[in-house]
């Protein structure tokens, strides 16, 4: 069976069909950036790994007890790539009786990924400067303040960067860069 990957504009418009929320849909365009990055980083397809990112919540706000459940109905629907809708999948680990262990570099990434995007966020919202220009010991710092952006699921950040093979620290810089061009 042919997989189809949607283009950034009908990802764009599927995300605002199922996503109201402003902060979701930073967070998905947060997201799908760090991993088109990591994509780059590590010679994978930057645009599936920019699409896994970008629909990795599709469904959260409108299913939020059975999430990732609907999205991956969704996207075998859509017939998109089996190691989107398992970097997906795995990225519930623990969530709503998830239990898909990534077995992927796109499905570790994503786990990486998705939480820090949260801290590097709340860092912004106290000191208003681009991403690029944060310096890794402040983010590193508030990652390990557990009252800083308290529901951050700082285990699942570390557990993202031991399957991906790389340390917190290299992967605060590393997002500090592939976030840069988000204004």
């Amino acid at each position: 069976m042919q997989t189809i990957i949607p283009t950034k504009e009908e990802a764009q418009k599927l995300l605002y069909e199922h996503v109201t929320d402003e902060y979701q849909r930073l967070h998905a365009l947060m997201v799908g950036t760090a991993l088109e990055g990591y994509a780059r980083l590590f010679g994978e397809d930057e645009h599936l790994w920019f699409i896994t990112g970008y629909l990795h919540d599709l469904d959260f706000q409108k299913h939020p007890t059975t999430h990732p459940g609907e999205s991956m109905k969704w996207f075998k629907e859509w017939q998109y790539p089996d190691g989107l809708i398992h970097a997906v999948h795995a990225h519930a680990l623990g969530y709503n009786g998830y239990i898909q262990e990534p077995e992927t570099k796109l499905a570790s990434a994503l786990i990486a990924c998705d939480e820090i995007c949260g801290i590097f966020y709340a860092y912004r919202k106290l000191n208003p400067i681009p991403y690029v220009e944060m310096k890794s010991s402040s983010i590193l710092k508030r990652i390990k303040d557990k009252n800083f952006a308290p529901g951050i699921k700082r285990e699942d950040i570390e557990y993202g960067c031991q399957k991906l093979g790389v340390t917190m620290e290299e992967h605060v810089n590393n997002l500090g860069k592939f976030l840069g061009v988000i204004k």
